[in-house]
């Protein structure tokens, strides 16, 4: 069961990690996407899992939260990510805000364990990146604000 979880750990870094090969997985995650949800009816994987149903955006950035997001992201999160598209020990972000609905991302780095273990996107991604995102005990505010600093990097005005 260990190796189980440990290889699933690995397969959610594996998918997201370089350019060319996120596309190719994801094209093979959204079958393997229908499998889970029909084996695990109960699991969003538009929303993935957590407490966040709904997250509004506005249609441009909050400058004030991107500066937040930014410092947060800078102690928590750039150890392992790189705001481009290269994979550093983890994914890089660059475009993750149009991958993913906001809800999505907000339950994953909030939260990542329970979605490491069941939407198949993050399994891919653990494949490719061969390790397991810790949690970093993000509260909502710290999460909203790297979400904000996400979309600013994806080319939200």
């Amino acid at each position: 069961m260990k190796k189980m979880i440990i290889i699933g750990s690995l397969a959610f870094f594996v998918a997201a990690c370089g350019g060319s090969e996120t596309n190719d997985t994801s094209k093979t995650s959204d079958s393997t996407a229908a499998a889970t949800d029909n084996a695990n009816p109960s699991y969003d994987a538009n929303r993935g899992e957590g407490k966040f149903s709904e997250v509004k955006l506005g249609a441009t950035v909050d400058a004030a939260m991107v500066g937040k997001g930014q410092t947060i992201a800078d102690l928590k999160c750039m150890s392992c990510h790189k705001t481009t598209d290269e994979k550093l020990v983890g994914p890089g972000w660059m475009g993750v805000t149009k991958r993913h609905k906001p809800e999505w991302i907000m339950n994953f780095i909030t939260n990542p364990d329970p979605m490491i273990d069941k939407d198949p996107k993050v399994q891919a991604m653990l494949e490719l990146c061969l390790v397991r995102m810790p949690n970093q005990s993000l509260s909502d505010v710290d999460a909203r604000n790297i979400l904000e600093f996400m979309r600013k990097n994806d080319g939200v005005k």
